[in-house]
């Protein structure tokens, strides 16, 4: 997981970790790329907003040696920032609020189907 916010990192990891899911988390961008390169997850949850480098480029950068999936959690909720998203790498766009189910939902569908390497 990579976001910035501290007490949506302790949500998303409560919903995870109940659901079975190992968690690991960044609070930027940068660290973030980085643990997905050391830790190789099948799935990154990544906000859009943060400081240093955005999640946009965070995914761009991911993609570069990963076919991890990736959802994307944002506030930002314009059809052209969900399409940036997609395109930056996203497999997903959540949009914030969201529902836990919601995001486990997505996280189940993902990790049935493996992305091509």
């Amino acid at each position: 997981m990579i976001e910035d916010e501290a007490d949506i990192r302790s949500l998303i990891s409560l919903v995870l970790e109940s659901a079975g899911y190992a968690v690991h988390a960044a609070d930027n961008g940068l660290d973030g790329v980085e643990l997905v390169r050391r830790v190789s997850p099948e799935v990154v949850t990544l906000d859009v907003s943060m400081p240093g480098i955005d999640g946009y480029e965070t995914a761009r950068r991911i993609r570069r040696f990963s076919a991890t999936h990736i959802i994307m959690i944002t506030a930002f909720v314009q059809e052209s920032d969900a399409q940036e998203g997609l395109d930056a790498g996203a497999d997903e766009y959540l949009r914030k609020p969201f529902r836990p189910r919601e995001l486990r939902a997505r996280i189940e569908a993902l990790t049935t189907t493996r992305r091509p390497d």
